[in-house]
């Protein structure tokens, strides 16, 4: 029983720090808006256009929403992919530049 918590916790806890980003001495996290990622990250490397997504509001109805992956870096060897729909950042990714 022990184990499978301990499991849990750290599995949890991976999670929990892919939703979050350090920009100097500024956090950004999920569901932040891409203003406030300009303001505590600056421009990124690269900015792509990926397309639109129809999603569905609180309220039943059916929007489209643009889809756009900037990059960031290398910093300390690391590229990181933050992905926003719809003005909203919705993934942080990372990955080990070459």
């Amino acid at each position: 029983m022990k184990i499978i918590a301990t499991t849990l916790l750290v599995l949890l806890a991976g999670s929990l720090q892919a939703a979050t980003l350090r920009c100097g001495s500024a956090l950004i996290s999920t569901d932040d808006s891409t203003s406030e990622v300009l303001e505590k990250c600056g421009e990124p490397r690269s900015r792509d256009f990926l397309g639109y997504r129809e999603v569905r509001d609180r309220y039943g109805f059916f929007n489209e929403v643009p889809l756009e992956e900037w990059t960031y870096g290398p910093r300390s060897g690391m590229y990181h992919f933050l992905r926003f729909e719809g003005n909203r950042l919705r993934n942080i990714d990372s990955k080990r530049g070459n």
